[in-house]
Protein backbone atom coordinates (compact mmCIF):
# COMPACT_ATOMS: atom_id res chain seq x y z
CA UNK A 1 0.00 0.00 0.00
CA UNK A 2 2.88 2.37 0.77
CA UNK A 3 4.22 1.71 -2.73
CA UNK A 4 0.86 2.71 -4.23
CA UNK A 5 0.81 5.86 -2.08
CA UNK A 6 4.35 6.54 -3.30
CA UNK A 7 3.06 6.36 -6.90
CA UNK A 8 0.44 8.96 -6.01
CA UNK A 9 3.09 11.20 -4.49
CA UNK A 10 5.29 10.83 -7.60
CA UNK A 11 2.35 11.87 -9.79
CA UNK A 12 1.76 14.84 -7.50
CA UNK A 13 5.45 15.81 -7.59
CA UNK A 14 5.38 15.90 -11.42
CA UNK A 15 2.49 18.34 -11.39
CA UNK A 16 4.13 20.45 -8.68
CA UNK A 17 7.29 20.68 -10.82
CA UNK A 18 5.13 21.72 -13.79
CA UNK A 19 3.62 24.51 -11.69
CA UNK A 20 0.12 23.09 -12.20
CA UNK A 21 -3.02 24.32 -10.44
CA UNK A 22 -4.45 21.29 -8.64
CA UNK A 23 -8.13 20.47 -8.14
CA UNK A 24 -9.04 18.92 -4.78
CA UNK A 25 -12.45 17.42 -4.00
CA UNK A 26 -13.18 15.97 -0.56
CA UNK A 27 -15.98 14.85 1.72
CA UNK A 28 -17.52 17.41 4.11
CA UNK A 29 -17.35 15.43 7.38
CA UNK A 30 -14.53 15.48 9.95
CA UNK A 31 -12.55 12.81 8.07
CA UNK A 32 -13.07 14.52 4.70
CA UNK A 33 -12.14 17.95 6.03
CA UNK A 34 -9.02 16.45 7.66
CA UNK A 35 -8.16 14.74 4.35
CA UNK A 36 -8.50 18.03 2.48
CA UNK A 37 -6.49 19.76 5.21
CA UNK A 38 -3.50 17.43 5.03
CA UNK A 39 -3.31 17.77 1.22
CA UNK A 40 -4.04 21.52 1.18
CA UNK A 41 -1.44 22.22 3.88
CA UNK A 42 1.13 20.17 1.97
CA UNK A 43 0.37 22.01 -1.29
CA UNK A 44 0.49 25.41 0.43
CA UNK A 45 3.91 24.57 1.88
CA UNK A 46 5.08 23.64 -1.62
CA UNK A 47 3.78 27.02 -2.90
CA UNK A 48 1.32 25.24 -5.21
CA UNK A 49 -1.98 26.76 -6.26
CA UNK A 50 -5.04 24.63 -5.67
CA UNK A 51 -8.83 24.84 -5.78
CA UNK A 52 -10.75 22.89 -3.09
CA UNK A 53 -14.40 21.83 -2.92
CA UNK A 54 -15.95 19.94 0.01
CA UNK A 55 -19.17 18.06 -0.79
CA UNK A 56 -21.58 15.73 1.06
CA UNK A 57 -21.39 13.01 -1.59
CA UNK A 58 -19.83 12.39 -4.99
CA UNK A 59 -22.48 11.85 -7.65
CA UNK A 60 -22.30 11.04 -11.34
CA UNK A 61 -23.32 14.53 -12.44
CA UNK A 62 -20.47 16.06 -10.37
CA UNK A 63 -17.99 13.56 -11.84
CA UNK A 64 -19.13 14.51 -15.36
CA UNK A 65 -19.06 18.23 -14.58
CA UNK A 66 -15.48 18.02 -13.26
CA UNK A 67 -14.41 16.23 -16.45
CA UNK A 68 -14.71 19.50 -18.39
CA UNK A 69 -12.70 21.60 -15.90
CA UNK A 70 -9.27 22.72 -17.09
CA UNK A 71 -6.99 21.16 -14.48
CA UNK A 72 -4.14 18.73 -15.11
CA UNK A 73 -4.53 16.88 -11.80
CA UNK A 74 -7.63 16.02 -9.77
CA UNK A 75 -7.34 14.65 -6.23
CA UNK A 76 -10.37 13.00 -4.63
CA UNK A 77 -9.99 12.40 -0.89
CA UNK A 78 -12.30 10.39 1.38
CA UNK A 79 -14.38 9.62 -1.74
CA UNK A 80 -13.99 8.48 -5.31
CA UNK A 81 -13.37 4.72 -5.09
CA UNK A 82 -16.77 3.93 -6.62
CA UNK A 83 -16.02 6.08 -9.70
CA UNK A 84 -12.72 4.57 -10.91
CA UNK A 85 -14.40 3.49 -14.18
CA UNK A 86 -15.37 7.13 -14.91
CA UNK A 87 -11.98 8.53 -13.87
CA UNK A 88 -10.30 6.08 -16.27
CA UNK A 89 -11.89 8.05 -19.12
CA UNK A 90 -10.69 11.46 -17.84
CA UNK A 91 -8.15 13.22 -20.02
CA UNK A 92 -6.46 14.40 -16.81
CA UNK A 93 -4.44 12.66 -14.11
CA UNK A 94 -6.42 11.56 -11.06
CA UNK A 95 -5.43 10.55 -7.54
CA UNK A 96 -8.11 8.84 -5.46
CA UNK A 97 -7.22 8.67 -1.74
CA UNK A 98 -10.16 6.89 -0.16
CA UNK A 99 -10.99 4.16 2.37
CA UNK A 100 -14.54 3.15 1.43
CA UNK A 101 -15.35 -0.21 -0.10
CA UNK A 102 -14.08 -0.81 -3.65
CA UNK A 103 -15.89 -2.38 -6.63
CA UNK A 104 -12.94 -4.15 -8.23
CA UNK A 105 -12.50 -1.80 -11.22
CA UNK A 106 -8.85 -1.66 -12.30
CA UNK A 107 -7.43 1.85 -12.73
CA UNK A 108 -5.81 3.04 -15.96
CA UNK A 109 -2.40 4.73 -16.12
CA UNK A 110 -3.89 8.19 -15.53
CA UNK A 111 -5.45 7.11 -12.20
CA UNK A 112 -3.62 6.22 -8.97
CA UNK A 113 -6.04 4.56 -6.56
CA UNK A 114 -4.92 4.58 -2.91
CA UNK A 115 -7.36 2.55 -0.81
CA UNK A 116 -6.67 0.13 2.07
CA UNK A 117 -9.28 -2.38 0.84
CA UNK A 118 -7.14 -2.99 -2.28
CA UNK A 119 -4.42 -4.37 0.01
CA UNK A 120 -6.47 -6.34 2.53
CA UNK A 121 -6.48 -3.54 5.11
CA UNK A 122 -9.77 -2.73 6.88
CA UNK A 123 -10.80 0.82 5.93
CA UNK A 124 -13.38 0.96 8.71
CA UNK A 125 -10.85 0.65 11.55
CA UNK A 126 -7.22 0.60 10.33
CA UNK A 127 -7.12 3.61 7.97
CA UNK A 128 -9.43 6.55 7.31
CA UNK A 129 -9.81 8.80 4.27
CA UNK A 130 -7.46 11.39 5.75
CA UNK A 131 -4.96 8.57 6.32
CA UNK A 132 -5.02 7.63 2.63
CA UNK A 133 -4.62 11.32 1.79
CA UNK A 134 -1.64 11.64 4.14
CA UNK A 135 0.09 8.58 2.69
CA UNK A 136 -0.29 10.16 -0.75
CA UNK A 137 1.75 13.24 0.28
CA UNK A 138 3.99 11.57 2.91
CA UNK A 139 7.00 11.31 0.57
CA UNK A 140 7.04 15.11 0.28
CA UNK A 141 8.59 14.98 3.78
CA UNK A 142 5.35 15.90 5.57
CA UNK A 143 5.46 13.91 8.81
CA UNK A 144 4.72 17.11 10.74
CA UNK A 145 1.21 16.93 9.19
CA UNK A 146 0.63 13.36 10.43
CA UNK A 147 -1.67 14.46 13.24
CA UNK A 148 -4.34 15.55 10.72
CA UNK A 149 -5.14 11.99 9.58
CA UNK A 150 -5.45 11.02 13.26
CA UNK A 151 -8.05 13.78 13.65
CA UNK A 152 -9.80 12.22 10.65
CA UNK A 153 -9.55 8.79 12.25
CA UNK A 154 -11.26 10.08 15.41
CA UNK A 155 -13.94 11.64 13.22
CA UNK A 156 -14.46 8.23 11.64
CA UNK A 157 -14.63 6.45 15.03
CA UNK A 158 -11.27 4.74 14.52
CA UNK A 159 -9.00 6.00 17.29
CA UNK A 160 -11.15 5.68 20.38
CA UNK A 161 -9.59 2.38 21.52
CA UNK A 162 -6.10 3.15 20.27
CA UNK A 163 -4.75 3.24 16.73
CA UNK A 164 -4.29 0.00 14.80
CA UNK A 165 -3.04 -1.06 11.38
CA UNK A 166 -1.77 1.69 9.12
CA UNK A 167 -3.14 4.27 11.59
CA UNK A 168 -0.40 3.08 13.99
CA UNK A 169 2.28 3.84 11.37
CA UNK A 170 0.82 7.34 10.99
CA UNK A 171 0.76 7.76 14.78
CA UNK A 172 4.48 6.87 14.86
CA UNK A 173 5.14 9.53 12.20
CA UNK A 174 3.28 12.13 14.25
CA UNK A 175 5.21 11.26 17.41
CA UNK A 176 8.56 11.31 15.57
CA UNK A 177 7.79 14.74 14.16
CA UNK A 178 7.44 16.13 17.70
CA UNK A 179 4.04 17.62 16.92
CA UNK A 180 2.09 15.05 18.94
CA UNK A 181 2.17 13.86 22.54
CA UNK A 182 0.32 11.08 24.37
CA UNK A 183 -0.68 11.22 28.02
CA UNK A 184 -3.18 9.39 30.21
CA UNK A 185 -6.28 11.27 31.25
CA UNK A 186 -10.06 11.38 31.37
CA UNK A 187 -11.53 11.36 27.86
CA UNK A 188 -14.26 13.88 28.57
CA UNK A 189 -14.83 16.80 26.21
CA UNK A 190 -14.53 20.56 26.67
CA UNK A 191 -12.78 20.31 30.04
CA UNK A 192 -11.79 23.96 30.05
CA UNK A 193 -14.76 25.54 28.24
CA UNK A 194 -18.00 23.97 29.53
CA UNK A 195 -19.53 23.39 32.99
CA UNK A 196 -18.66 19.87 34.12
CA UNK A 197 -22.23 18.53 33.75
CA UNK A 198 -22.22 19.58 30.08
CA UNK A 199 -18.74 18.12 29.55
CA UNK A 200 -20.07 14.77 30.77
CA UNK A 201 -23.37 14.95 28.87
CA UNK A 202 -21.52 15.89 25.67
CA UNK A 203 -19.08 12.98 26.02
CA UNK A 204 -20.29 10.28 23.65
CA UNK A 205 -17.08 8.37 22.99
CA UNK A 206 -16.47 6.40 25.07
CA UNK A 207 -20.17 6.32 26.06
CA UNK A 208 -21.36 6.88 29.63
CA UNK A 209 -24.81 5.21 29.87
CA UNK A 210 -27.23 7.38 31.85
CA UNK A 211 -24.97 10.43 31.42
CA UNK A 212 -24.01 10.80 27.74
CA UNK A 213 -26.63 12.92 26.00
CA UNK A 214 -28.55 13.42 29.26
CA UNK A 215 -28.02 16.82 30.95
CA UNK A 216 -30.28 15.94 33.90
CA UNK A 217 -28.59 12.57 34.31
CA UNK A 218 -25.16 14.26 34.35
CA UNK A 219 -26.31 16.80 36.97
CA UNK A 220 -27.78 14.10 39.20
CA UNK A 221 -24.63 12.00 38.89
CA UNK A 222 -22.47 14.92 40.10
CA UNK A 223 -24.91 15.87 42.86
CA UNK A 224 -24.76 12.33 44.28
CA UNK A 225 -21.00 12.85 44.74
CA UNK A 226 -21.48 16.34 46.20
CA UNK A 227 -19.55 17.85 43.29
CA UNK A 228 -20.51 21.25 41.94
CA UNK A 229 -21.88 20.69 38.45
CA UNK A 230 -21.65 24.35 37.42
CA UNK A 231 -17.87 24.74 37.36
CA UNK A 232 -15.43 23.54 34.73
CA UNK A 233 -13.49 20.29 35.13
CA UNK A 234 -10.22 22.25 35.08
CA UNK A 235 -11.41 24.23 38.12
CA UNK A 236 -12.01 21.14 40.30
CA UNK A 237 -9.60 20.40 43.13
CA UNK A 238 -7.22 17.46 42.54
CA UNK A 239 -9.08 15.33 45.10
CA UNK A 240 -12.38 16.07 43.34
CA UNK A 241 -10.89 15.14 39.98
CA UNK A 242 -9.72 11.81 41.43
CA UNK A 243 -13.16 11.17 42.93
CA UNK A 244 -14.82 11.90 39.57
CA UNK A 245 -12.29 9.77 37.70
CA UNK A 246 -12.96 6.73 39.90
CA UNK A 247 -16.73 7.14 39.58
CA UNK A 248 -16.57 7.45 35.78
CA UNK A 249 -14.23 4.47 35.45
CA UNK A 250 -16.78 2.37 37.35
CA UNK A 251 -19.33 3.25 34.65
CA UNK A 252 -16.99 2.71 31.68
CA UNK A 253 -13.29 1.87 32.24
CA UNK A 254 -12.47 3.18 28.74
CA UNK A 255 -13.19 6.76 29.92
CA UNK A 256 -9.61 6.87 31.27
CA UNK A 257 -6.79 6.22 28.85
CA UNK A 258 -4.48 7.67 26.21
CA UNK A 259 -5.21 11.25 25.17
CA UNK A 260 -3.51 12.61 22.04
CA UNK A 261 -2.55 16.27 22.03
CA UNK A 262 -0.76 18.80 19.84
CA UNK A 263 1.01 20.93 22.50
CA UNK A 264 1.72 23.90 20.21
CA UNK A 265 -1.98 24.26 19.27
CA UNK A 266 -4.42 26.72 20.81
CA UNK A 267 -6.09 25.11 23.88
CA UNK A 268 -9.43 24.54 22.10
CA UNK A 269 -7.74 22.45 19.40
CA UNK A 270 -5.03 20.77 21.44
CA UNK A 271 -6.88 17.48 21.92
CA UNK A 272 -7.18 15.56 18.62
CA UNK A 273 -10.59 14.09 19.42
CA UNK A 274 -11.94 17.51 20.39
CA UNK A 275 -10.51 18.92 17.15
CA UNK A 276 -12.40 16.26 15.19
CA UNK A 277 -15.67 17.17 16.94
CA UNK A 278 -15.22 20.82 15.95
CA UNK A 279 -14.61 19.89 12.30
CA UNK A 280 -17.60 17.52 12.42
CA UNK A 281 -19.85 20.28 13.77
CA UNK A 282 -18.75 22.55 10.90
CA UNK A 283 -19.53 19.85 8.34
CA UNK A 284 -22.88 18.91 9.86
CA UNK A 285 -23.93 22.59 9.82
CA UNK A 286 -22.89 22.97 6.15
CA UNK A 287 -20.00 25.22 7.14
CA UNK A 288 -17.29 22.82 5.99
CA UNK A 289 -15.33 25.72 4.51
CA UNK A 290 -15.03 27.15 8.01
CA UNK A 291 -13.64 23.83 9.23
CA UNK A 292 -11.05 23.77 6.44
CA UNK A 293 -10.04 27.39 7.19
CA UNK A 294 -9.35 26.40 10.80
CA UNK A 295 -7.34 23.37 9.70
CA UNK A 296 -5.34 25.68 7.41
CA UNK A 297 -4.43 27.89 10.37
CA UNK A 298 -7.18 30.49 10.82
CA UNK A 299 -8.07 31.15 14.46
CA UNK A 300 -9.82 33.98 16.40
CA UNK A 301 -13.17 34.73 14.71
CA UNK A 302 -13.16 31.49 12.69
CA UNK A 303 -12.61 29.38 15.80
CA UNK A 304 -15.22 31.34 17.79
CA UNK A 305 -17.75 30.69 15.02
CA UNK A 306 -16.87 26.97 14.94
CA UNK A 307 -17.25 26.65 18.73
CA UNK A 308 -20.71 28.23 18.50
CA UNK A 309 -21.63 25.67 15.84
CA UNK A 310 -20.27 22.91 18.05
CA UNK A 311 -22.44 23.97 21.00
CA UNK A 312 -25.48 24.19 18.75
CA UNK A 313 -24.74 20.77 17.25
CA UNK A 314 -24.28 19.15 20.66
CA UNK A 315 -27.58 20.59 21.85
CA UNK A 316 -29.22 19.12 18.74
CA UNK A 317 -27.74 15.71 19.55
CA UNK A 318 -29.05 15.91 23.12
CA UNK A 319 -32.51 16.78 21.77
CA UNK A 320 -32.24 13.85 19.35
CA UNK A 321 -31.28 11.39 22.08
CA UNK A 322 -34.19 12.61 24.25
CA UNK A 323 -36.47 11.87 21.28
CA UNK A 324 -34.98 8.37 20.88
CA UNK A 325 -35.45 7.73 24.61
CA UNK A 326 -39.09 8.79 24.37
CA UNK A 327 -40.08 7.28 21.01
CA UNK A 328 -37.67 4.38 20.54
CA UNK A 329 -36.87 2.87 17.14
CA UNK A 330 -39.23 1.17 14.71
CA UNK A 331 -38.48 -2.57 14.74
CA UNK A 332 -38.22 -4.99 11.81
CA UNK A 333 -36.98 -8.59 12.03
CA UNK A 334 -33.23 -7.95 11.92
CA UNK A 335 -32.92 -4.15 11.72
CA UNK A 336 -34.40 -1.11 13.46
CA UNK A 337 -34.86 2.39 12.09
CA UNK A 338 -35.41 6.00 13.16
CA UNK A 339 -37.50 8.37 11.06
CA UNK A 340 -38.61 11.93 11.65
CA UNK A 341 -39.40 14.94 9.50
CA UNK A 342 -38.44 17.32 12.33
CA UNK A 343 -35.80 19.73 10.97
CA UNK A 344 -33.44 19.45 13.96
CA UNK A 345 -33.74 15.67 14.23
CA UNK A 346 -33.11 15.22 10.51
CA UNK A 347 -29.82 17.09 10.79
CA UNK A 348 -28.42 14.69 13.41
CA UNK A 349 -30.12 11.40 12.47
CA UNK A 350 -26.92 9.52 11.63
CA UNK A 351 -25.21 10.76 14.78
CA UNK A 352 -28.06 9.82 17.12
CA UNK A 353 -28.30 6.40 15.43
CA UNK A 354 -24.62 5.81 16.24
CA UNK A 355 -24.72 7.23 19.78
CA UNK A 356 -28.08 5.55 20.51
CA UNK A 357 -26.38 2.18 20.00
CA UNK A 358 -23.33 3.05 22.11
CA UNK A 359 -25.28 4.43 25.11
CA UNK A 360 -27.70 1.48 25.03
CA UNK A 361 -30.82 3.46 24.05
CA UNK A 362 -31.15 1.18 21.02
CA UNK A 363 -30.96 -2.61 20.64
CA UNK A 364 -27.28 -3.47 20.04
CA UNK A 365 -28.26 -6.76 18.39
CA UNK A 366 -29.84 -4.98 15.42
CA UNK A 367 -28.23 -2.54 12.94
CA UNK A 368 -29.98 0.84 13.00
CA UNK A 369 -30.88 3.02 10.03
CA UNK A 370 -31.44 6.75 10.56
CA UNK A 371 -33.75 8.15 7.86
CA UNK A 372 -34.02 11.83 6.92
CA UNK A 373 -36.36 13.12 4.23
CA UNK A 374 -34.83 15.58 1.76
CA UNK A 375 -37.66 16.77 -0.53
CA UNK A 376 -38.39 13.79 -2.82
CA UNK A 377 -35.51 11.66 -1.50
CA UNK A 378 -34.54 9.98 1.73
CA UNK A 379 -31.01 10.04 3.11
CA UNK A 380 -30.10 6.91 5.08
CA UNK A 381 -27.32 6.61 7.66
CA UNK A 382 -26.69 3.03 8.78
CA UNK A 383 -24.77 2.02 11.90
CA UNK A 384 -24.05 -1.26 13.65
CA UNK A 385 -21.57 -2.70 16.17
CA UNK A 386 -18.28 -4.59 15.78
CA UNK A 387 -20.02 -7.59 17.36
CA UNK A 388 -22.70 -7.62 14.63
CA UNK A 389 -20.03 -7.26 11.92
CA UNK A 390 -18.27 -10.32 13.38
CA UNK A 391 -21.58 -12.20 12.95
CA UNK A 392 -21.71 -11.36 9.25
CA UNK A 393 -23.39 -7.95 8.95
CA UNK A 394 -22.03 -5.75 6.15
CA UNK A 395 -24.05 -2.53 5.99
CA UNK A 396 -22.01 -1.14 3.10
CA UNK A 397 -23.04 -4.07 0.88
CA UNK A 398 -26.63 -4.15 2.18
CA UNK A 399 -27.22 -0.44 1.53
CA UNK A 400 -25.40 -0.47 -1.81
CA UNK A 401 -27.35 -3.44 -3.18
CA UNK A 402 -30.71 -2.37 -1.72
CA UNK A 403 -30.51 1.23 -2.94
CA UNK A 404 -29.59 0.06 -6.46
CA UNK A 405 -32.94 -1.74 -6.63
CA UNK A 406 -34.76 1.58 -6.31
CA UNK A 407 -32.61 3.77 -8.54
CA UNK A 408 -30.69 5.11 -5.55
CA UNK A 409 -27.05 5.05 -4.47
CA UNK A 410 -25.38 3.65 -1.38
CA UNK A 411 -22.32 2.07 0.19
CA UNK A 412 -19.65 2.67 2.79
CA UNK A 413 -18.20 0.29 5.39
CA UNK A 414 -19.42 -2.90 6.99
CA UNK A 415 -20.00 -1.06 10.29
CA UNK A 416 -21.23 2.31 8.95
CA UNK A 417 -22.76 3.12 5.58
CA UNK A 418 -25.13 5.49 3.84
CA UNK A 419 -27.62 5.62 0.98
CA UNK A 420 -29.96 7.93 -0.90
CA UNK A 421 -33.26 6.64 -2.32
CA UNK A 422 -36.53 8.09 -3.69
CA UNK A 423 -38.99 8.85 -0.88
CA UNK A 424 -41.73 6.61 -2.28
CA UNK A 425 -39.39 3.59 -2.03
CA UNK A 426 -38.92 3.98 1.75
CA UNK A 427 -40.97 1.01 3.00
CA UNK A 428 -39.89 -1.40 0.27
CA UNK A 429 -36.25 -0.36 0.79
CA UNK A 430 -36.44 -1.00 4.54
CA UNK A 431 -37.91 -4.46 4.03
CA UNK A 432 -35.24 -5.31 1.44
CA UNK A 433 -32.42 -4.21 3.79
CA UNK A 434 -34.08 -6.26 6.55
CA UNK A 435 -34.07 -9.34 4.30
CA UNK A 436 -30.46 -8.75 3.24
CA UNK A 437 -29.23 -8.42 6.83
CA UNK A 438 -31.19 -11.56 7.76
CA UNK A 439 -29.44 -13.37 4.88
CA UNK A 440 -26.01 -12.03 5.96
CA UNK A 441 -26.57 -13.30 9.51
CA UNK A 442 -27.76 -16.72 8.38
CA UNK A 443 -24.90 -17.14 5.89
CA UNK A 444 -22.06 -16.46 8.30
Amino acid sequence: MLNRAGEACNMLKEHIENDAVIRLISHNDADGISAAAVIANALAEEKVQFHTTLIPRLKEDIVNQLRSEKYDLFIFSDMGSSFIKEFNTYKHDVIVADHHQVDGTESESNVVHVNPHLFGVDGSKDLCGAGSAYLSIRDLDKKHLAYFPLIGAFGDMQGQKGFTGVNKLILDDALQSGNLEIHEGLKIVSKSTEPIFKSLAYTFSPPLPGISGDLDGAREFLERMNLSYGIKFTDLEDEEKDLLKDALISINPEIFGDCYTVPRETPMLRDLEEYSYILDACGKNKKQGLGLCIALGERDQALDAALRLQRQYRDQIVKGLEWVKKEGAQQLNTIQYLYSEDKVLKSVMGTIASIGLSVELLDESKPVLGLSRLHNDIKISGRTTRNMVSKGVDLGKALHDSSNNFGGTGGGHDIAAGAMIPFESKDNFLHLVDEMVEYQLSSD
